[in-house]
């Protein structure tokens, strides 16, 4: 039995089959995917930060969904690729737990900030009038600030009731750390831990269930007229797209990692476990960034503006 007070270190066992010439392909994918993530994400940031036209309430809600997602894959890209060009892959308790808090929070994170983003188009479509009386910027604060702290505190409860455990081995058979591996190494029921994780993800779902009824809402309200047929393809496709997306990945890695099967190979199950770290983080800027006219406009504007200052240079 090891108290999870005094483990110093998990070996994350992920890689342990992988050859010294699978490791630099798998280097060099893994820094392209990342560098991708960095540059879409960091590239529509900015464009709404410099672009006064984009400084709405969308726009504000997308430009979190991209820094979300710089700040959840941060958790994991440097140090696997870390770990891709060392010998072992161990990590450290308090890592290991931060790991599992940034990463989780990433996760839940992006399902708030996508019912805001829902709330949003409810309001514009639903009741256009009302608009900017709704959407303040106040509440918009207020709203971007709340779909960040609860996920803050919710996953601070799980990672405190994780670092409670007895543990009985630090072997995790991820290649990052995972809540549900370390749930498995425990010595003592893990009951409590389990219904409060179970809780948060039927809370967090349960957003996904308030996106598709404010949906239904929309289409109805989308079809009495041309121009709110217009407002529905053009921002609300995207909106539906990324939730798909997001949805899909965590899920399928949810489930998967409790009742995956573990005849399935090594390099499948890897996939499994980091899809959602590497699907919606790229998907999600390009699906907004080709779909919204005016974040396409405005960057390429932005993007003509400091070649042609270069040029003057």
């Amino acid at each position: 039995m090891i108290n999870a007070t005094t483990l110093s270190t998990f070996s994350l066992s992920g890689l342990n089959d992988t050859t010294t010439k699978q490791r630099v392909a798998l280097f060099s994918l893994t820094l392209l995917c990342y560098s991708v993530i960095l540059l879409v994400n960091g590239a529509l940031i900015v464009t709404v930060i410099l672009e006064e036209k984009l400084h709405e309430p969308m726009y504000i809600f997308l430009c979190n969904l991209c820094f979300n997602s710089l700040y959840g894959t941060a958790a994991f890209y440097p140090k696997f690729l870390f770990d891709l060009l060392s010998k072992t892959s161990d990590i450290s308790f308090t890592g290991c737990l931060l790991q599992i808090f940034v990463i989780y929070t990433y996760a839940s994170t992006d399902f708030s900030i996508l019912a805001l983003m829902a709330y949003d188009r409810h309001v514009a479509i639903c009741r256009p009038l009302e608009y900017h009386s709704v959407m303040t910027k106040r509440r918009v604060t207020l709203l971007v600030c709340f779909s960040r702290l609860l996920p803050f505190l919710c996953l601070a409860i799980v990672v405190i009731m994780t670092s409670k455990l007895e543990l009985c081995g630090s072997h995790i058979e991820k290649l990052y750390c995972e809540n549900w591996s370390i749930l498995k190494l425990s010595c003592n029921s893990i009951t409590m831990n389990n219904i409060f994780g179970f809780i948060v993800i039927f809370f967090y779902f349960g957003h996904v269930l308030f996106i598709l009824c404010s949906y239904v809402l929309l289409v109805k309200s989308a079809l009495k007229s041309r121009e709110g047929r217009r407002k529905f393809m053009q921002t609300c496709v995207p909106h539906l797209l990324c939730l798909l997306n997001v949805t899909a990945a965590l899920l399928f890695d949810l489930m998967y990692a409790r009742y995956g099967s573990s005849s399935v190979s090594q390099s499948v199950k890897n996939f499994m476990a980091i899809q959602f770290l590497m699907i919606p983080p790229i998907l999600n800027p390009i699906i907004y960034g080709l779909k919204l006219a005016q974040v396409r406009n405005s960057f390429l504007r932005l993007f003509t503006v400091s070649k042609q200052v270069k040029g003057l240079g």
